[in-house]
């Protein structure tokens, strides 16, 4: 007996090997290294440059957690982020001056799927809008693709946060849509935008993030030359 022919559309076909699960390497930028996260080396700067006045404390008003009240109480929140398997923290380290400036994680690991999400950033006021932030969302994107076989990148991030909404687009995502009531985050609605990027986009955006992290897009005061957006492929949004 033969099975009857499909008729009805399905998926092309894929390679089914899993992807890689993260590890905790060193990814070294020009600018920033990506370490893993460890409470003895980061929570003291990590903790100085995220406390202690609204300006500081403001990078954790959409964040799960924070900001705290002593650096006790934020060393053992770091060593437990630290041993953490999914979401795999990583420290954003500044590497003129050998301080961690931020974190980020790598998680929602699928490896079957081949789908992995960047979330849980934070970084510091001295780390936002300068070339390692950027850097540091290349390292990682370099790494899900060329090094682990990844074949869809995730960022989410609560809806009304435009500057992260913003961040998405630029660093080369797609937005894909927003899950309306999605969670409650201390104590508050959460609807969530969903924004991607896939393997087979990966390879423009690559050169698009190499072509402006070159020394010769910035001049002689660090200031860039063109920016990332304008050599990021358009149709993102």
């Amino acid at each position: 007996m033969t099975s009857a022919p499909v008729t009805q559309p399905i998926g092309p076909l894929v390679d089914p090997r899993p992807a890689k699960r993260p590890e905790r390497v060193t990814l070294e930028g020009r600018w920033v290294t990506l370490a893993p996260l460890d409470a003895a080396k980061h929570a003291e700067a990590l903790y100085s440059g995220s406390n202690g006045d609204p300006p500081r404390e403001s990078v954790w008003i959409y964040l799960f957690d924070g900001p705290y009240r002593s650096l006790d109480e934020f060393r053992s929140n770091i060593e437990l982020k630290a041993r953490s398997a999914d979401p795999l923290f990583f420290a954003v380290v500044d590497n003129s001056s050998g301080r961690a400036v931020g974190y980020q994680t790598l998680m929602r690991i699928d490896a079957p799927n081949r789908v992995i999400e960047v979330g849980n950033i934070m970084y510091t006021p001295a780390m936002q809008r300068t070339a390692g932030a950027t850097e540091a969302q290349y390292l990682f994107a370099r790494y899900v693709f060329n090094e682990l076989g990844y074949r869809r990148y995730e960022w989410k991030c609560n809806a009304l946060n435009a500057p992260s909404r913003r961040a998405a687009v630029r660093f080369g995502f797609t937005f894909e849509g927003v899950f309306r009531q999605h969670m409650i985050v201390k104590g508050r609605n959460r609807d969530t935008a969903w924004f991607a990027m896939l393997d087979a986009e990966w390879p423009a955006r690559r050169d698009a993030f190499e072509r402006w992290l070159k020394p010769d897009n910035f001049d002689g005061q660090g200031r860039q030359r063109t920016s990332l957006s304008e050599l990021m492929p358009k149709g993102n949004e």
